[in-house]
């Protein structure tokens, strides 16, 4: 994967930022998926991802069968006016159909999913039917074709059922069981290296010592990358060293199809990852109009993807979920993935915006005395209060051209259970 023509750093209107718009367009246009593909017994190919239409190989249902328990007829001969007795001559069960022909004015009694008898093609409901002892009276008001599904009503043979790119979640392995199908050809998992950058940086268990930080970022990276069944390969700790940070980067883009790095996007002098994007590869944006996660690189090293997230871990996960998630999702090979869902909501409290950047507030979202929607953030907003993200359960969003929010105004809510 490559740029195809050089672009610039940074949004032409503004000589700092580049909208967020015009950064998902950037990677929609310029990140491929990946082609190859593997075929998977049924059983072990929950959440991947179809690699071509899967069509239908059966009718569904596979014969005109009963939507409802009660007696198999001939339509043509329910009564009009008047109660009309019919002689019940056997059964029908799932799975055990009634051997014999039906003829005007007899019944069979049918359950729910048989196959209808030959000669019949109406079910009368057993709560609309009387039994006596000469046989089964059915009155007036039934009509011809009730309550019968027919062969191939559902899914006819040869319709496609899942498309190329659609992600196999429950349902979808569901329905290709129910159809038969046992195997199903899939494309490969996406494979995405990750490391994070920093001297001051410590994992969980390392000795410790004033002026450290544990990382948090790879953790919070792993299980957001887990949620997308990707191949993970973790690389630890960099140090902020420009060979060091080379060496990473060429490393991950040689085994991995996504590189991702957290810390030393922004400006400082430490912050080697533009300059090692734009020494190994091409440099695609790495400003964008967005708080937090202002400082975001993106870019290509040989035929890998590469993005620089922000060191700040509220940062980290918004970035990764706004803009990083529906690129790893296109270069995996999903198409027929939905954004995430937004509703609105009244805030409750009033927020700070300044025009320009789409802003993410972590926020709760509950229902009031009267049934409501409200919403509220977490406190206070800065991208290194990790805990806040954890104390919310969804996003306020405030687009780029809005103003502050004062308490009582609706907003824009992205809640988490569609999104993480």
């Amino acid at each position: 994967m490559s740029l195809p023509e050089p672009l610039p750093d940074c949004y032409e209107g503004d000589p700092d930022l580049l909208p967020l718009d015009e950064a998902l367009r950037r990677i929609r246009v310029h990140v491929q998926a990946i082609e190859e593909s593997e075929t998977l017994p049924l059983i072990k190919a929950h959440a991947r991802i179809a690699a071509r239409d899967i069509a239908s190989p059966i009718d569904v249902p596979g014969h005109t069968n009963s939507a409802m328990d009660g007696y198999a007829v001939d339509g043509d001969s329910l009564p009009d006016d008047t109660w009309r007795l019919f002689h019940p001559i056997g059964e029908a069960l799932a799975g055990h159909p009634f051997i014999g022909n039906v003829e005007p004015g007899q019944a069979v009694r049918i359950t729910t999913g048989a196959m209808m008898p030959s000669g019949t093609d109406t079910v009368v409901m057993q709560e609309h039917a009387t039994i006596e002892d000469q046989g089964i009276r059915i009155p007036p008001g039934n009509r011809k074709g009730q309550h019968v599904r027919e062969r191939g009503e559902d899914i006819a043979a040869g319709a496609v059922v899942i498309e190329r790119g659609r992600r196999l979640m429950p349902a979808q392995m569901g329905l290709l069981a129910s159809l038969g199908v046992a195997e199903v050809e899939v494309f490969r998992p996406l494979r995405v290296a990750y490391f994070s950058t920093g001297d001051e940086i410590r994992s969980p268990g390392e000795d410790f010592a004033p002026g450290l930080v544990y990382d948090s970022n790879r953790f919070t990276m792993r299980g957001m990358l887990e949620r997308l069944g990707v191949e993970i390969v973790d690389l630890g700790i960099v140090p902020d060293r420009r060979d060091a940070i080379f060496q990473a980067f060429e490393k991950a883009a040689m085994s991995a199809d996504v590189v991702l790095s957290s810390g030393g996007a922004s400006t400082g002098e430490a912050d080697h990852i533009k300059e090692a994007l734009s020494a190994l590869g091409q440099v695609g944006f790495w400003r964008i109009a967005i708080r937090p996660g202002r400082p975001l690189a993106f870019g290509f090293i040989e035929d890998a993807v590469c993005f620089g997230l922000p060191g700040n871990p509220v940062a980290v996960m918004v970035t990764f979920l706004q803009i990083v998630a529906p690129a790893l999702r296109a270069a995996a090979g999903e198409s027929c993935f939905r954004p995430p869902p937004e509703m609105e909501a009244r805030c409750t409290v009033s927020l700070r915006k300044k025009p320009g950047r789409v802003e993410y507030y972590r926020a709760v979202l509950e229902r009031d005395e009267n049934d409501a929607l409200v919403v509220r953030d977490t406190g206070r907003s800065g991208s290194g209060l990790l805990h806040t993200m954890s104390d919310a359960n969804c996003f306020i969003v405030l687009p780029e051209q809005g103003e502050s929010i004062a308490p009582g105004e609706m907003v824009r809510v992205q809640p988490f259970f569609g999104l993480i």
